[in-house]
């Protein structure tokens, strides 16, 4: 049984290579296919994992408190004049939430930062003592604010990764000076490396100010939400208390709908899985298409190749070929067409993937390798099976007397 096996996938070879050009045209459709399934995985896979790791620094068990809804359809005029979030709501929901373990207003705004000749535009935010609090993020060299220095108004800043490596490179950048806006502020620690939220734009270029500095100077510009963390396992409990408890600040009678929004990653979850869905549409249907009109090229030229060695199919069966080994040579024949596109299809996915990577995040998980060579042999064989059964099936008389 293994040396039939050996023994077709060796007139397989032959016959495939000795038509060079119309094996690979006729594997166009194929390579198409297994190139677009492949890369359709390795975006998805990509986008996955740094989903995952975006969604863990803005924290699942963190409310995000604020005048607008992330991805709202609310009319924005209405969204526009609602009354702003006051510092003033920190001590308040303190005062008044069982479930609230850390709460820090967090205003933002871009700025620009310089230190001696090199300079940068970024985000900068002002914030307290309980952001780390708020986010997975740990301090990597130094320290971070204490409420003292928050509450004097300290020029103390806690700078990313990224500011970092661009100021210092490998100096210690722990009690030097940048300018933020041209007024300095001493650096007291670094955040640790993170990466790009949704693999887009980079979290290690900010700088986080005590809130009564960048109130102090900063206060006439930016907007402000606050980051109220709960436990994991009172999530839902948590939202409908601080729900309820921003109502009480804002004087709300029942009847009134909320003039705020509290925002969960929740919401980046559906706009991720709609994305998802989009690529993932789109991508099995480019490769459908492509299978089959693939598939239906292989099954043509296999007919085409049945015809051509009619002659041959007869001499076989004349010194004792079965149909089943007739029909297996030429199956066999569909077959490694078909693994040939898969494999090229594949090795065109590594390498525009490796491209996209430089980016984008892609990677190109090994099982998603082995699905595409599965699935391109599948086609081999749907495709190839009637034009093999056709060829087991020739009478040999007949078939040895064709020209």
């Amino acid at each position: 049984m293994i040396l039939l096996f050996l023994e077709n996938f060796k007139i397989s070879l032959s016959a495939v290579f000795a038509n060079k050009t119309r094996s690979i045209l006729t594997a166009l459709g194929i390579i198409i296919g297994i190139s677009s399934v492949t890369l359709m995985g390795t975006l998805i896979s990509g986008l996955d994992r740094s989903f995952e790791s975006s969604m863990s620094w803005l924290g699942k068990d963190i409310l995000y408190v604020s005048r607008y809804e992330w991805f709202s359809r609310m009319d924005w005029w209405e969204v526009r004049n609602r009354p702003k979030m006051l510092p003033e709501y920190v001590d308040k929901i303190r005062e008044r939430s069982q479930y609230a373990m850390a709460v820090a207003p967090v205003m933002q705004r871009g700025a620009s930062l310089s230190h001696e000749d090199k300079e940068t535009r970024t985000e900068i935010f002002g914030t307290n003592e309980e952001y780390m609090a708020t986010i997975s993020t740990d301090i990597a060299n130094g320290r971070f604010f204490t409420r003292n220095e928050d509450r004097s108004g300290s020029r103390v800043v806690v700078i990313g990764d990224g500011i970092s490596e661009a100021f210092f490179g490998d100096q210690d950048p722990i009690g030097k000076y940048i300018k933020i806006d041209k007024m300095k502020f001493r650096v007291i620690g670094v955040l640790e490396k993170q990466g790009k939220f949704l693999g887009l734009f980079s979290v290690d270029k900010q700088a986080i100010l005590p809130f009564g500095a960048y109130k102090r100077i900063f206060s006439r510009r930016g907007w402000m939400r606050l980051s109220v963390k709960v436990p994991p396992e009172k999530l839902e409990e948590g939202l409908d208390e601080i729900t309820s408890v921003m109502r009480h600040i804002r004087g709300l009678r029942p009847n009134e709908k909320n003039d705020f929004a509290i925002n969960q990653t929740k919401a980046f979850e559906a706009q991720y899985n709609t994305l998802k869905i989009a690529i993932g549409g789109t991508g099995v249907f480019i490769t459908l298409l492509s299978l089959i009109v693939g598939g239906i090229g292989i099954m043509n030229i296999m007919f085409v190749s049945v015809k051509e060695r009619t002659r041959e199919i007869g001499v076989r069966k004349a010194i004792g070929a079965t149909s089943g080994m007739i029909m297996g040579q030429f199956l066999m024949e569909a077959v490694t067409i078909c693994l040939f596109a898969g494999s090229i299809g594949i090795f065109l996915a590594y390498v525009i993937s490796f491209f996209i990577n430089m980016f984008f995040p892609s990677t190109l998980p090994f099982g998603l390798s082995i699905a595409a060579m599965l699935m391109s042999m599948m086609v081999g064989i749907i495709s190839g099976l009637i034009p093999s059964y056709r060829a087991a099936k020739l009478d040999p008389i007949e078939s040895l007397r064709y020209e």
